[in-house]
């Protein structure tokens, strides 16, 4: 987990350096994915982190779909310096945080258990919660397509 804060981090000192608003997305979109992965792992039950990442994930396709019209044609400009400094903080935490002697049989069982939580999602009492929300995801799919047909196109015109 300590991995995840890091990662977090990096991206959080990489946003500071992005000009293109396509690539600012992405890394909030990779900084929610990292947030609702700890929020995740922090509580045992993980229902609040996976309606917080659909609800962002919702505001990004509105805010993609918006940063598509306006820049449409721009170049994104990586900085290969900011790139390489970024990978070394990135190999400086991952080397830092490696202690193969902390690997004993409580650690194992720790992760056990974390698989056990994740398998009840899926078990009697929430399979019905979870087809319910697959199947309403795949009803807004479908409205979606719809109202893109009305119009015979895309929703973008030239």
């Amino acid at each position: 987990m300590l991995f995840l804060f890091y990662l977090n981090l990096i991206i959080i000192i990489m946003f500071m350096f992005l000009k293109h608003p396509l690539s600012m997305g992405l890394s909030l979109f990779i900084q929610t994915l990292i947030i609702s992965m700890i929020m995740s792992m922090m509580i045992n039950n993980s229902w609040f982190s996976y309606i917080l990442f659909i609800i962002f994930i919702g505001g990004m396709l509105i805010l993609f779909m918006y940063m598509i019209n306006v820049a449409s044609n721009e170049i994104i400009k990586l900085s290969k310096k900011m790139m390489l400094m970024m990978f070394i903080i990135l190999i400086f935490f991952t080397l830092k945080n490696i202690n193969m002697n902390n690997m004993n049989y409580e650690s194992m069982l720790n992760i056990f258990n974390i698989n056990i939580y994740t398998m009840k999602f899926y078990n009697y009492p929430m399979m019905n919660l979870m087809i319910m929300l697959i199947l309403y995801l795949l009803l807004t799919l479908i409205a979606c397509m719809k109202i893109i047909n009305i119009k015979y196109g895309p929703m973008r015109s030239k």
